[in-house]
């Protein structure tokens, strides 16, 4: 079963009552789901949904991939399994930032899977589930060269040689790759090989490696479970090369105003951006308060985000503010550009790669950063 693209969700004020329109493909998530999936082969594929999916909304994401048959989730928070439980809930969930002190009855209440960072999370888990006989599993968090999260290699390797480990209800083993993003990096070399020496003395659990760069980087980061995050929802995964994922958000602004500066005149906070011809703006009611980030503003030095309208790439004029940004269409028709008019901030054209590269920032920080203020629509 796939979502019905014929179908949607709403959620937010009233479409001519909003600043901005965020639509959210959700057909277009489960199709990059499989593609990823697909190359992955024969290992299973997870889904990373933290952070609100992304940004993307938690619950509307995972029913949508849980209908597709996706089986396992990672989350961030443990707030963030009991959501995904609610809306998946013969799910494996796993809770990637570990086991909080004193709260792991917590996890074992919404069947959630913590992530085990340390021999300290380690032994409270094990005491836990020896006092209450909880048979639900947990994962163990190797770190091979990220130096974030996770145990040493050779804590990991102290713990593989205890007596009954076979016994402990660890349900996967998993380390994170640094560089995955550029696959001549020689610390992804580096981390594939430990995880691998690693993963030999587990021989008899799960094993997980990949995100979502990492598929592209060959079967011997994939193990037995893959989990990609940020291209499920439209990153490209391969820099420097052709996107392959789908698009997944269309961003659209409300023109409140359309006006005339005069050649020589500044627009916005800081006077940073000086018309240089007689300018028309397009006035669009949406600011940093909706995560159109503040460092995609245009100065006289340095070009900003653009915007799509009707069908052609007007750039910003001076600096994002909180409510509002300013597009130059003065190389459009002067009756082609009205009031309460919507023009595209992120669309097929744009893309979450092409604003992150003009604020100087990743996919991650567009997405995730998607105000609540807009009017949401759901697709499929």
């Amino acid at each position: 079963m796939t979502p019905n693209p014929g179908t949607q969700s709403v959620y937010g004020p009233p479409e001519p009552e909003a600043g901005g329109i965020l639509t959210i493909d959700l057909p277009a998530i489960v199709a990059n789901w499989r593609e990823l999936a697909r190359r992955a082969q024969p290992a299973a594929c997870a889904a990373v949904i933290k952070a609100d999916a992304y940004g993307c909304g938690i619950e509307p994401v995972a029913q949508a991939l849980t209908a597709a048959g996706c089986e396992t989730f990672f989350v961030a928070h443990l707030a963030e399994g009991r959501r995904v439980r609610a809306a998946a809930a013969g799910a494996a969930i796993y809770v990637l930032n570990g086991l909080l002190p004193n709260a792991a009855d917590t996890y074992a209440q919404s069947n959630l899977r913590p992530v085990l960072c340390s021999l300290d999370e380690w032994a409270e888990w094990e005491a836990f589930k020896t006092k209450t006989k909880w048979l639900g599993g947990a994962a163990l968090h190797v770190d091979t060269g990220m130096n974030r999260l996770g145990m040493r290699p050779q804590e990991a390797t102290a713990l593989a040689r205890r007596a009954g480990i076979e016994h402990s209800g660890l349900t996967l083993l998993l380390s994170h790759l640094a560089c995955s993003e550029d696959p001549a990096h020689s610390l992804n070399a580096k981390q594939i090989g430990l995880f691998r020496e690693i993963r030999n003395l587990f021989p008899a659990i799960p094993a997980s490696l990949s995100n979502s760069s990492g598929i592209f980087l060959g079967p011997d980061a994939h193990h037995e479970i893959v989990r990609p995050g940020v291209a499920l929802y439209g990153a490209n995964p391969t820099p420097g090369h052709a996107n392959l994922m789908r698009p997944v958000v269309r961003l659209e602004g409300r023109i409140v105003q359309v006006r005339a500066v005069p050649e020589g005149e500044t627009v916005g906070y800081g006077a940073t951006w000086t018309a240089r011809r007689a300018t028309r703006l397009a006035v669009v009611s949406i600011g940093y308060a909706d995560g159109f980030l503040r460092a995609g503003s245009a100065t006289d030095l340095r070009a900003g985000a653009e915007a799509m309208v009707h069908g052609h790439r007007c750039p910003l004029a001076g600096r994002v503010s909180m409510d509002l940004i300013a597009v130059d269409v003065t190389a459009l028709p002067e009756r082609a550009v009205r009031r309460g008019e919507l023009v595209a901030l992120l669309d097929e054209t744009i893309g979450v790669d092409d604003l992150a590269a003009h604020a100087n920032t990743i996919a991650y920080e567009v997405l995730t950063g998607l105000g609540r203020r807009y009017r949401r629509v759901y697709r499929g």
